[in-house]
């Protein structure tokens, strides 16, 4: 759907700074009524090329998506040099905001592994079920909106890529964020569905641990997957969980870090599909019979209301440009 730049000037007061909801470096996110809907704005600060092509790239890819898991593009403006993207509202923030909380409660256990289920069935059908296969490019903690029920929703495909349906992968220059990042997408520059499930590898770590991955470094100097693995090994798994997670007595937690160490092996064709990550994680959730409505409610209790996107943010987590440096980083702290 077209929608007119005087639409959104009115749905936001002229892109008044009340009207911001999140953002960063690279553009502004505002919160709109737009025909009696809110509404989430995506607005670019910057007028490069590449911003252009994303922008571009976003609309196509999602037109084609109509997933529960997917956040919904509703339509764009195209009167201003980088078209804006209009989302629906998704009133919960970020899975990275609920995880990384101050505090000891966060989201219980039974929630973090819905939500992985969640991410895992919009992933697998994007790979095989979509008109044609797409790759994110840039799972992470801070581009998966959770709703008002705590649904997960995952947004930003500026750097996603359509994979020819007679092709496996293609090779195009690196995009995502360090620490999520496929090391042999990295080192060879071919992208295929296997990148995506170590960048979910990665964050079913961050979902057990409340680590985040691109800043942490055990006193062995190993990245978190690294680290991880070792103790999954070693039988020490107890030393890296997230503390809550074993207060609530969680059940998988062992299985859940296994999946998590196939996801993230260095040779792509060891990982498992997101079908087979999808089927594994139903599995785990049939097997999960617990009741968690006390945990539930005792992290209701410690949130404030949160109602801002933040999917724009700024930070190292957030750069996808990448170094000499950073090679060496990723040389000293991943598996080979």
């Amino acid at each position: 759907m077209n929608i007119t730049l005087q639409e959104l000037q009115k749905a936001t007061n002229n892109f008044d700074v009340s009207y911001e909801v999140g953002g960063g470096g690279h553009g502004v996110v505002y919160k709109g009524l737009l025909n009696l809907q809110v509404v989430a704005i995506k607005k670019s600060k910057i007028i490069v090329q590449r911003e252009i092509d994303d922008f571009i790239n976003e609309v196509a890819i999602l037109s084609q998506v109509n997933h529960r898991n997917v956040v919904k593009l509703l339509g764009c403006c195209l009167e201003t040099e980088v078209p804006l993207l209009v989302y629906e509202y998704i009133t919960n923030g970020t899975l990275a905001h609920h995880l990384h909380v101050e505090g000891p409660i966060s989201l219980p256990w039974d929630d973090r592994l819905r939500i992985a289920f969640e991410i895992s069935k919009a992933l697998a059908y994007l790979h095989s079920a979509a008109s044609t296969p797409i790759l994110h490019r840039d799972i992470k903690s801070s581009n998966i909106l959770l709703d008002d029920n705590l649904v997960a929703k995952v947004s930003d495909f500026g750097a996603s890529k359509y994979i020819p349906m007679d092709q496996t992968g293609v090779t195009t220059a690196v995009q995502g964020t360090f620490g999520y990042l496929d090391p042999m997408y990295y080192y060879t520059s071919r992208l295929t569905n296997k990148s995506d499930v170590f960048s979910f590898g990665v964050l079913l770590v961050e979902l057990i641990t409340r680590r985040k991955p691109f800043a942490y470094r055990s006193d062995d100097g190993e990245g978190l997957v690294s680290h991880l693995t070792s103790l999954l090994a070693e039988g020490r798994l107890v030393e890296i969980i997230d503390p809550q997670i074993m207060e609530e007595g969680a059940e998988q937690v062992n299985e859940v870090a296994a999946l998590a160490v196939k996801c993230t092996k260095l040779n792509g064709e060891d990982r498992p599909t997101m079908r087979e990550v999808e089927m594994t994680l139903e599995n785990l959730r049939g097997t999960n019979r617990r009741d968690a409505t006390t945990s539930r409610r005792n992290y209701d209790r410690d949130q404030s209301a949160v109602s801002y996107w933040s999917s724009l943010e700024l930070n190292i987590e957030t750069s996808r440009q990448y170094t000499m440096e950073v090679e060496m980083v990723l040389s000293a702290t991943l598996p080979r």
